[in-house]
Parts: C-alpha cells; sequence; structure tokens
C-alpha cells in the first residue's frame, strides 16, 4: 500500500516554527530545496540540509543560500548546517520534522521511516494559505496549461501566484496570499503522493490534463502512477470543480470518481481558435485556461480574447532563434516520447528538422518513431532510450543519424547539412526523454541547446 501522511501539521502556526529542528532532505538546484531553507530561516528554525550530492554537485544553491541576508547570517552562526554527499539518521530522529523532496521515495527509505513527521513545501504551503486553489495535473501540458491559468487571471483584474512543479515553491509567495488571491499549482505524481492522507488538498478547480505512460521506471505499472494522479480530486467537495476530458477512458474514470462537479473538455471541442503558439495540444492547452477562467467567473469573449494572446513559456515549442530564415524551437520539456508526436504535427506543411533522444524513463518508443517518420529528417543524442528509438527507426526503414555525443556535435551537423535559406523549414529539438547523465534536468538540456545554437547556426 503506498504510504499515507498524518493530517495533522507539526506546527500549529507560522509562529511555532521558531526554535524547531527541520532537516531538509534534498536540496537540490530547482529552487525548491533552497525556498524551503529561506522559509525556515525567515521563522526561526534550527535547519540542517541534506543532501546525497556533495558540495560541488550543489555549489550555485549553496552561493545562493550564503547571499541571502538571513541564511548567510543563520550558516554563519550554525543555526543552518550542510550535511552533504551523505545522510545521517540521526538528523532525522532528532528533527521535529522533516521536509521531503518530492524525488526522494518514502518506501524502503530508513532515513525517513525514522522520521517523527514529514512534510513538503507544497503540503506546508496548503496548510497554512487561504488561497483559492486551481490545481494541474497530467502526463503532458501541465507547465503550459497552469502558465497559461496564471498568465489569463493576472490579464483579466486578478493577483494570481503560480507555483510547484514548475519549479517555482509555494512557499516563495505563501505570505503575499489571501481569500482573494488564486494560486495556480502545478502538481507531478510525486508530489501528490506526498499529500496522501493529509487532507490539505482541496481545490477550487482541478484539472487533469492528458495521461499517458511516465515515470514507469519508478512506478513499474500506470496503476500506480495514475493512482498518485487521483489524489488531485481525492478531497474535493460538490462546489468545487474536477475538469476532466471525455476523449479517453482515463478521463471517464476520473469523472466517474470525483465528489467535485464534473467540467467536461474535449479535443472536438475547443474554446479558442487562434493562438500565438503552435500545435494543437498548445490549443487544448489554452482551451482549458479559458475553461478555468470562465469557473472564476471571466466571461468568455474576454477569456478567449485575453488567452489568443498568451506567448507560451520556456522550454515548450519555444521559438528562440532564427538560422537565416529558418526558425528554431526549443521543446526540451519534452520528456515523453508523445510530446515529440505533438512537436512534430505542430508543424504540418513544414520540413521539420527533428533533434530528439537521450535516456530513457521506462517507456515505449513507438510515437516518438511515428514523429521521426514525419519529419524531413531527424538526428539523434545519445542515450540508452536513442538506442531503443533506433531499434524501431531500422526496422522502418527511417533514415536518421547516428547518435551524437553532445548538442554540440549534432547542431553542427545541422548546420552542415541544412541550408539557412531552406523553405518552409523549421529546426525543433524535442527530446522525448531525460538525459541526466548529460544535463542537470530539462531546462539546463533547454539553455545548453539554445546558448549552442544561437553560437553554431548562424
Amino acid at each position: 500500500m503506498p504510504h499515507s501522511y498524518s493530517s495533522t501539521c507539526p506546527f500549529s502556526s507560522l509562529a511555532d516554527i521558531a526554535g524547531k529542528k527541520v532537516t531538509v532532505m534534498g536540496l537540490g538546484l530547482n529552487g525548491g530545496g533552497e525556498a524551503t531553507v529561506r522559509f525556515f530561516a525567515r521563522y526561526g528554525a534550527t535547519i540542517t540540509v541534506t543532501d546525497m550530492k556533495t558540495e560541488n554537485d550543489l555549489w550555485p544553491t549553496i552561493e545562493a543560500l550564503r547571499s541571502d541576508p538571513i541564511c548567510g547570517e543563520a550558516i554563519e552562526n550554525g543555526r543552518i548546517k550542510f550535511v552533504l554527499g551523505m545522510h545521517d539518521l540521526k538528523d532525522f530522529e532528532s528533527a521535529d520534522v522533516v521536509i521531503k523532496n518530492p524525488g526522494v521515495k518514502y518506501d524502503g527509505n530508513k532515513y525517513l521511516a525514522a522520521a517523527r513527521a514529514i512534510e513538503s513545501d507544497v503540503s506546508l504551503f496548503l496548510r497554512f494559505t487561504k488561497a483559492p486553489v486551481i490545481a494541474v495535473t497530467g502526463s503532458k501540458g501541465k507547465s503550459s496549461t497552469v502558465s497559461a491559468i496564471h498568465y489569463g487571471l493576472n490579464h483579466c483584474g486578478f493577483k494570481s501566484f503560480l507555483g510547484g512543479n514548475i519549479t517555482v515553491s509555494p512557499l516563495t509567495f505563501l505570505e503575499e496570499t489571501t481569500e482573494e488571491t488564486p494560486v495556480v499549482l502545478e502538481l507531478s505524481s510525486w508530489q501528490l503522493a506526498d499529500l496522501r492522507g493529509r487532507g490539505v488538498l482541496k481545490p477550487k478547480i482541478s484539472l487533469i490534463t492528458k495521461i499517458v505512460p511516465d515515470h514507469q521506471n519508478w512506478y513499474g505499472n500506470m496503476e500506480s502512477y495514475v493512482a498518485d494522479k487521483k489524489l488531485i480530486y481525492a478531497d474535493q467537495t460538490p462546489d468545487q470543480y474536477t475538469l476532466c476530458t471525455s476523449d479517453d477512458d482515463w478521463g471517464k474514470t476520473f469523472a466517474a470518481e470525483t465528489n467535485g462537479t464534473v467540467v467536461w473538455y474535449s479535443a472536438s471541442d475547443l474554446h479558442i481558435e487562434e493562438t500565438a503558439v503552435p500545435g494543437f495540444h498548445m490549443k487544448q492547452n489554452i482551451s482549458n485556461a479559458v475553461l478555468v477562467l470562465g469557473l472564476m467567473g471571466v466571461p468568455e469573449d474576454k477569456a478567449r480574447a485575453v488567452m489568443a494572446q498568451f506567448p507560451g513559456i520556456e522550454h515548450r515549442l519555444e521559438y528562440f532563434h532564427s538560422y537565416g530564415t529558418v526558425p528554431v524551437y526549443n521543446d526540451s520539456a519534452a520528456t515523453v516520447p508523445e510530446a515529440v508526436l505533438e512537436a512534430v504535427r505542430a508543424f504540418e506543411g513544414k520540413r521539420v528538422v527533428l533533434l530528439t533522444g537521450g535516456t530513457h524513463k521506462g517507456l515505449t518508443y513507438e510515437k516518438a518513431a511515428e514523429a521521426c517518420t514525419l519529419a524531413d529528417s531527424v538526428y539523434l543524442l545519445a542515450g540508452n532510450g536513442t538506442d531503443m528509438l533506433m531499434e524501431l527507426l531500422d526496422t522502418a526503414g527511417t533514415a536518421h543519424s547516428a547518435p551524437f555525443a553532445s548538442v554540440t556535435d549534432m547542431l553542427n551537423a545541422v548546420r552542415a547539412d541544412v541550408r539557412p535559406d531552406s523553405a518552409d523549414t523549421v529546426i525543433v529539438f524535442s527530446p522525448g526523454a531525460t538525459s541526466f547523465g548529460m544535463f542537470k534536468n530539462e531546462f539546463d538540456r533547454g539553455n545548453q541547446f539554445k546558448a549552442a545554437a544561437r553560437e553554431i547556426l548562424k
């Protein structure tokens, strides 16, 4: 059975944090651990930061904390200490609360088993905020959808906040939230799992984007993966809304289970015609944002007009450069094979130069192989996921490059093969995989790709 957490908060109030012993498990480089340390330092806790990564690995985050006036002083006087490259069981046994990184499994973890209480940055935020929450999960389109909703709310008269899996901890804006400030949260399956049993996630609106196989190297089966997704509506009530797709059986299952009022969405019934970002999948995400704005009281005509101007977000079919007359797009946040197919389809009628591949996470690559058959040419980035994709491409007789060891090598090959004045051509980097052996994460991968592309594709 999945682990269920306590419904009781270890702090009676924010003021109760002062003097408490807090162990932050997982500092990381994406901002969540850093924001958690800053939060507890601000409220006077004694903090142990522990991570299996070394100080060298975590140097940018550690330096950011040292340069913060409150954290820097706390580090100097010993109120914040770092235990890096290892975990010490005593730091978990002695803490009043352990703040768990969502990327750490509870099952079989002796350190978490020793903790008196476990929270996450999201669970703490939900315990103390009074803001109406709009929560979004799913396999594809989460980040684009929450960003579109946040954009729409702020352009329709609301003061909105955006956080969660989109690499912004909600603890960074907790004190600014009120009953009048909607908060849009992107929640991964892991973040949702950290909320099981707490009874704190009761979104005014929950939205589940398309479900496809993902994180199967973690879960092992779709049922366990989807069970965590279902937690988004587990504690909703009939006066709250659950947005589900009518296009597949998962959506119908969610609709049958939720206690919230079901609002259907469908690919055949979009609420917006023209968008500033290419691709049908983006049109679906923006259409869902129009639905959410309507539930928040925004007239449909106004919602459509505002959302037609949504510019998209970084690393998701992001147009950032031109190689002569050839546009170059960064879709590094595409970490599942289905996303590659959507990216290629977004440029129907164009000759797509597809840059794809990386490390697999227990998924199959039929959809990525289909995307390659639709592309004009295919360049592969090395990884064990790429090895699986190549087998499919070779069987189908689909032409492709040999795997390149770096984005620099891959882009140099593109430059040699593609003319900068090629008509009706686009260059799209959509990996459909992770690349943890080569990059820190998909955002680092996207940033490195963009820097290299600007330098090489001149």
